[in-house]
């Protein structure tokens, strides 16, 4: 397993809050393009510079992009929070709140 790679526990997480529909994509290519999401924030690089295991960077970023504006990484972020709580697994000695003020300029 490399570091773009899922384990398949995460996998089982993920996978199932990841939206398909009629136009792709296809469930047996939906875990690679994952991955090749993770794959190019995890290296900064460039998406035409993806590994082709991932797919066609276009598809990839395509991909990503409907992801984006369908909320999809907000609402994996918001399960697995939830699924933390849920085990009783969540330190909120860890939780901050930032109280700082701002105010408009030119007072």
């Amino acid at each position: 397993m490399t570091r773009a790679q899922l384990a398949n526990s995460e996998w089982e997480f993920i996978g199932p809050l990841l939206p398909v529909d009629r136009f792709g994509p296809y469930p047996e290519r939906l875990r690679e393009q994952f991955e090749g999401v993770i794959w190019r924030f995890r290296t900064g690089s460039q998406w035409r510079e993806m590994p082709e295991r991932f797919g066609a960077w276009q598809t990839v970023y395509n991909r990503f992009m409907r992801w984006r504006d369908a909320g999809v990484f907000r609402a994996l972020l918001e399960e697995a929070i939830a699924e933390a709580a849920r085990r009783d697994e969540i330190d909120m000695s860890l939780v901050s709140v930032d109280s700082t003020t701002a105010r408009p300029s030119g007072r």
